[in-house]
């Protein structure tokens, strides 16, 4: 029976796999080369969705991360030829003869010559005492979201990068005290946002710390952090904290498919895009590129989808 539906699903030459900022860009860039396409997405935005304020994403002086998504999503939906099954995700892709079988969580399922996959990050958890159990109870991930919930409180920011900084931002209009918490001897996030933050006299910012355990008591009273240096456990009291602590790549669902790095992001041909697997490809930050921005993520899969059509053109 299995074979038979296969036989019968209809056949495209690509099936991206998501909605973010890369599997946008690959969908446009597909429709204008008229390869016959399908885009599947839980949603449309990714990571971009999260963010308050972009300021580097080139054309605009500035813009939310909603705002770009919806223009992102409207450029998409404006082109001709490309099917979009938005709201289910897929589960399995299975290589068969000269192709792809790829099943959705809402049941359907595809046949394909190739693949694109650009299903970017997601956070990643500091899997500590207290971070599970007060999740939404102090413990948040998306500060555009929730940072209103800190309003006249302290919280803090686990993680110095970009994201961290852009949490510890969002924050000012709202918490009494801001402490943002870095592993290293320095804050790793763009020196534009440092600046901002540190001329703050809400933002104290701990260097040389590692976070240990969240504390509460139904809702999150403080967290305990250990000063590298002195090795010294230290308690701050805190309403609120802000994991921004990195992201990982959501690659589980291709993890026997291509090859991946130690950490979990494909490894791909960075002329051409390829994975490891002959017809599928990936771009934007699920794959093992050196920098991870929205503008690099839309150039790969543009790349991706240029050599795609190359490949299609030369069978």
């Amino acid at each position: 029976m299995a074979s038979r539906y296969w036989l019968i699903t209809m056949l495209y030459d690509l099936v991206i796999i998501g909605g973010g900022p890369a599997g946008v860009a690959a969908g446009i860039f597909a429709s204008r080369k008229k390869i016959k396409t399908l885009l599947i997405a839980k949603n449309f935005g990714g990571q971009a969705v999260i963010s308050s304020k972009i300021e580097n994403f080139i054309g605009f002086k500035e813009i939310s991360g909603v705002e770009l998504s919806k223009i992102l999503e409207e450029h998409l939906r404006a082109q001709e030829g490309i099917e979009i099954k938005e709201g289910a995700s897929v589960i399995s892709i299975k290589k068969g003869g000269d192709g792809f079988e790829i099943s959705d969580s809402a049941g359907g399922v595809y046949q394909s010559k190739n693949i694109l996959i650009a299903l970017g990050r997601s956070y990643r958890k500091l899997n500590i005492s207290g971070e599970k159990e007060f999740e939404g109870k102090g413990v948040f991930y998306c500060s555009i979201c929730d940072a209103p919930l800190m309003k006249d409180k302290k919280s803090a920011v686990i993680g110095g990068g970009n994201s961290g900084l852009g949490a510890a931002i969002d924050l000012l209009p709202y918490a009494s005290e801001i402490y943002i918490l870095e592993r290293t001897s320095f804050l790793k996030g763009d020196v534009v946002s440092q600046e901002k933050l540190k001329s703050s006299s809400k933002v104290k910012i701990l260097t040389d710390v590692e976070v240990k355990e969240i504390i509460g008591d139904g809702f999150v009273k403080s967290l305990k952090y250990k000063d590298l240096k002195t090795g010294e456990e230290k308690i701050l009291d805190v309403s609120g904290v802000f994991v921004a602590a990195g992201y990982q790549p959501n690659s589980d669902l291709v993890k026997n498919l291509v090859n991946l790095n130690e950490k979990g992001e494909i490894i791909v041909d960075h002329k051409t895009y390829q994975a490891s697997t002959k017809g599928i490809w990936a771009a934007g930050d699920i794959t093992d590129g050196l920098y991870n921005q929205i503008s690099i993520a839309i150039g790969d899969a543009i790349k991706a989808v240029l050599n795609i059509y190359e490949t299609l053109k030369s069978e």
